[in-house]
């Protein structure tokens, strides 16, 4: 890798005076356009990761930025002390999109989770009838849903919980993926299985063929509720609208976040039936951010986007042929596994080629920017926009970077 002075002087700066919760690669971005960015030096990258896929619809887009403007003219934030004008369309809007009833907006990711969890303990008190501080709820191995100390209690990440104990009880972790263990957990004191339909942050694990279907059964027959954490593979990501509609399972709850936001303001949200939301009271939970005027103008216009069903429609598209092409890889041997949907994708590199990071160094030197996981495992999630001569490019440089 070869950095500038300036970058070097740049990062030197952050190392400095930000906590090191991050190891960013080398590179100092300064502008960014649909699937691009430009960095401090004026040199010009590929995004394959789209901000973990917050950026489903590019940077800068256009109609995104156009409704964040407009309404920064306007008002950007009441509180939710008093109503505002954008409010009732966005609940409206998002209910819609899900096939729900009732919206319950946050910021961000973690917050949004933290809210299912609040909602399906509140739900099994008060609908099911567990018993006071007796409530469960069923997760999986290797999932990633944030890093607040409730979430973190519940991950079998060890650098996401070292040293952040106590943990917080009520749950029960199971392997993602076996259907005998899951349920062999539910309980009568079972409220909710919390479930990624694609699990990103741990390499882009597709659970086997009929797994979310039995999981859908399963909670229906136990009277427990079926929460999809669709914040990264939602919105369009993998070909669909959710990736729970690729085989047919409609879940009780969303969670979402991420693309709401549009890659301009972080928009969250939980969005169920009216039998579900509807346990809550004024004044059991809220935010202070949460549901405002700004927010729901972006997220707005990323839902008439995504009614349309063109970017949909552009994931599985692109998504076929990055599959093909990466898929091809694998019969090199310097991949050893390819896992995704749509526009996105986990890619195994064989050990002797070098670590994920490595890779990832290597790319960013070729003017490409992916994301390692765990060891020797890469993720690729362009922008939905990305057009198919520049996914061609990138994929050219990781064939330059394995050697093939």
């Amino acid at each position: 890798m070869s950095t500038s002075s300036t970058t070097d002087s740049l990062i030197s700066a952050i190392d400095a005076h930000s906590a090191h919760t991050y190891h960013p690669l080398p590179v100092v971005v300064a502008t960014a356009d649909g699937a691009w960015m430009t960095d401090v030096e004026g040199r010009r990258y590929l995004d394959l990761l789209a901000g973990y896929s917050a950026l489903n619809f590019g940077h800068g887009n256009r109609r995104i930025v156009e409704a964040a403007k407009a309404q920064l003219e306007r008002v950007t934030l009441t509180s939710r002390a008093f109503h505002h004008d954008r409010f009732a369309a966005f609940c409206e809007q998002l209910a819609e999109l899900c096939g729900m009833e009732m919206v319950l907006p946050m910021n961000t990711g973690a917050e949004a989770v933290e809210t299912a969890v609040k909602t399906a303990r509140k739900w099994g008190y008060r609908v099911k009838g567990v018993p006071a501080e007796m409530a469960k709820i069923v997760v999986a191995t290797n999932n990633f849903h944030g890093r607040t100390t409730t979430i973190i209690s519940f991950s079998t990440d060890p650098e996401a919980r070292a040293d952040f104990g106590p943990y917080t009880p009520g749950f029960e972790i199971v392997p993602y993926g076996d259907l005998t263990a899951m349920r062999e957990a539910l309980t009568e004191n079972t409220v909710a299985v919390l479930l990624e339909p694609i699990q990103g942050e741990a390499g882009v694990l597709v659970p086997p063929a009929g797994y979310l279907p039995a999981v859908r059964e399963l909670t229906r027959e136990r009277n427990v509720l079926f929460v999809a954490d669709e914040i990264q593979s939602g919105l369009g990501r993998t070909g669909r609208t959710f990736a729970c509609e690729h085989e047919g399972v409609v879940p009780d709850v969303y969670v979402l976040g991420k693309a709401l936001g549009g890659g301009v303001v972080p928009v969250s949200a939980v969005v169920s039936s009216a039998d579900v939301l509807g346990v809550f009271r004024p004044g059991e939970h809220g935010s202070t951010f949460g549901g405002n005027p700004l927010a729901c103008a972006v997220a707005l216009e990323v839902i008439a986007m995504l009614r349309t069903g063109e970017f949909q429609a552009r994931a599985a598209e692109l998504g076929a042929h990055l599959h093909r092409e990466l898929g091809a890889l694998a019969g090199t041997g310097r991949v050893t596994a390819v896992r995704g949907r749509g526009l996105w994708a986990g890619v195994d590199i064989a050990r002797a080629l070098g670590t994920g990071r490595e890779v990832s160094e290597k790319l960013m030197d070729r003017g490409v920017l992916v994301k390692d996981a765990h060891g020797a495992t890469i993720r690729i999630a362009p922008p939905l926009v990305i057009g198919k001569e520049d996914l061609d490019w990138g994929l050219a440089q990781l064939r330059g970077v394995l050697g093939v």
